[in-house]
């Protein structure tokens, strides 16, 4: 999967001519921005002319950079491998690696958006939830849907 990932990375992104990320990044910093307009926060976003990143603007201020890393198909494709590591049913193996990867994907684009408010509003405090909240949050979510795969769907459809 990470092969792929990389080769698809490889194949949609430029930094020689000009930067262009790749569409998964481009995508999630769109919803963003969605989100952002749709609980009244005046937001856009930019390719970045200066690095492979979307420049995220809240109320026409600068508050974040959407980086690949930034799109949640690095920790989709971990949450996937651990899955299939304990897979049982094939049926609802799939059925849960789409859901998870879904929800994983969804409160991605709430943990951004919300970065993007909160360094907005509350700029001295960036680093620590930059590099300690969201994170949590993320990786806390994936964790928490593989304890709900081994405790509750595993051990009832391993045939």
């Amino acid at each position: 999967m990470v092969l792929l990932y990389v080769a698809f990375l490889n194949a949609t992104q430029e930094s020689e001519n000009q930067f262009v990320c790749d569409p998964i990044t481009q995508k999630v910093a769109e919803q963003t921005v969605d989100l952002l307009l749709f609980f009244n926060f005046k937001s856009y976003t930019d390719q970045n002319t200066a690095e492979l990143s979307f420049r995220l603007f809240v109320e026409d201020k600068f508050v974040a950079r959407v980086v690949e890393g930034c799109n949640s198909i690095s920790v989709i494709i971990l949450f996937i491998a651990f899955i299939i590591s304990f897979s049982g049913n094939f049926k609802v193996t799939t059925a849960y690696i789409l859901a998870g990867s879904l929800v994983i994907y969804i409160i991605n684009v709430f943990r951004i958006a919300f970065i993007a408010v909160v360094m907005y509003q509350f700029p001295e405090y960036s680093d620590f939830l930059h590099q300690i909240i969201f994170p949590l949050i993320i990786y806390g979510t994936t964790f928490l849907l593989w304890v709900i795969w081994i405790n509750y769907f595993l051990p009832k459809y391993q045939k």
